[in-house]
Order: structure tokens, then sequence, then C-alpha cells
């Protein structure tokens, strides 16, 4: 499932799952909150997952391999 995931739409799960919101995500990669919140979009449709909670999982996983 982590492997279907781009490079960006893994370091954007990353800070997500670190508790940042989209603006200071947005900041740190240098992109726009809405970016931020197509990147979580495309994510919960490659994943299947619609829960924010999951998403905070799924980035811990990433973040232990």
């Amino acid at each position: 499932m982590l492997n279907a995931l781009s490079t960006r739409e893994r370091e954007v799960l990353l800070h997500f799952s670190s508790g940042l919101t989209y603006a200071q995500i947005g900041r740190r990669m240098g992109i726009s909150p809405s970016t931020v919140d197509t990147y979580l979009r495309r994510i919960k449709q490659k994943t299947g997952f619609t829960v924010s909670a999951e998403l905070i999982l799924l980035g811990s996983q990433l973040r232990d391999v």
C-alpha cells in the first residue's frame, strides 16, 4: 500500500501524521494548503482510507519503515 504513494504524498503523510496543519505542511514543503489537501485526497483514494485516524496510523507505519 505504501509503495503506491509518490515521494511527495509520503512526505505530506508524514507531516500530517505528526499533527501539523495543512498550512504548516504547506509552509514546510513550499506548497499551498489546497495542494496539501489534494495530496491527502489522492492518498485516501490510493489507500481506501477515509478517516484521518487511519492516515495517522499509516504515517506512523511509514515512519517506522
